[in-house]
Order: structure tokens, then C-alpha cells, then sequence
């Protein structure tokens, strides 16, 4: 009986790095391709908060899409308080987006991201006020925002 429930926890393991590995394939890779400090996939997985705090973003961004925004919100709250890292799950976010020392990254409501961005500790891309509408930047393929970066307003870079 225990080595059962034991084969069946390894199971349930081993499908779940297999599922990370396949939806989340593209941000595993740009943290393998853009640090140096990477040593596996499976470091990745467990260690990295930039990683933690996309797999929270996507559920609550699916979440938000079907009309369930109050859940999506408390979803990335959730995801906020363990990753340090906000994003807003009506963001659009494309690609490998790699967010590296998260530390204080803020992604707003209306933000777009493209392909293959590098996002460093403490960037925001927030608004500006109470503009109705886009009010938060839009940032464009392999695009590299370094420390301390606030983008503010609707700009595109």
C-alpha cells in the first residue's frame, strides 16, 4: 500500500514537470539561453520566481478571460505575495519572457509584451493615473529592460 501511494506521488511529480516542461517551454528556455547561473530545467522549475510568478499569471489570465475576475485577481495576489512579483492578469504577454532577480517587477492591467523579453529586479510598466482605456506601456520583441526600469504611461518601446 505505501509503495503504491508512493509510485503514485512520483507520478503526479514527474507528470507535473512534464506539463511545466510543455506550456512554459518557451520561458525555460530563455532562462537556460539568458543566465548563466542556469544549470537545468529542472532548477528552473523549482527555484526560479520569475517562472513561479508566469505559471500564476497564465492561470489567472485564463481566469480573467472566462469571466472570472475576482478569482484571477486573488489567483495573482497569491502568486504576488510568494514571487514579490505583480502581474496584472489582464496583461498580454507573449513568448519567453524572462524575468530575471523579479524582485519587485510590477506589470499593469493594460501592458503588452512581446516575444523573448528580458525583464531585471524592480521594473514597472504602470500607468500613470485614472486614463481610461490602454494607460500602460507596450514593450516589443527582445526587448532588455535592466534594473529599476519604470516605463509609465501608453508608450510602446
Amino acid at each position: 500500500m505505501i509503495i503504491a501511494i508512493i509510485l503514485v506521488i512520483i507520478g503526479i511529480i514527474v507528470s507535473k514537470f512534464i506539463l511545466i516542461n510543455v506550456f512554459f517551454k518557451y520561458e525555460i528556455n530563455a532562462a537556460m539561453e539568458k543566465d548563466a547561473a542556469a544549470k537545468s530545467r529542472l532548477e528552473i522549475i523549482l527555484l526560479y520566481s520569475g517562472l513561479h510568478a508566469l505559471i500564476g499569471y497564465r492561470v489567472s489570465h485564463f481566469l480573467s478571460g472566462i469571466k472570472l475576475s475576482l478569482i484571477a485577481r486573488l489567483v495573482a495576489q497569491i502568486y504576488r505575495h510568494f514571487t514579490d512579483i505583480e502581474i496584472h492578469p489582464n496583461a498580454i504577454i507573449g513568448k519567453g519572457l524572462f524575468i530575471d532577480h523579479g524582485a519587485g517587477v510590477v506589470i499593469g492591467e493594460t501592458s503588452i509584451i512581446g516575444n523573448n523579453v528580458v525583464l531585471y529586479q524592480g521594473v514597472t510598466l504602470g500607468g500613470t493615473g485614472k486614463e481610461k482605456g490602454k494607460r500602460h506601456p507596450t514593450i516589443g520583441d527582445n526587448v532588455v529592460l535592466g534594473t529599476g526600469a519604470k516605463i509609465l504611461g501608453n508608450i510602446t518601446i
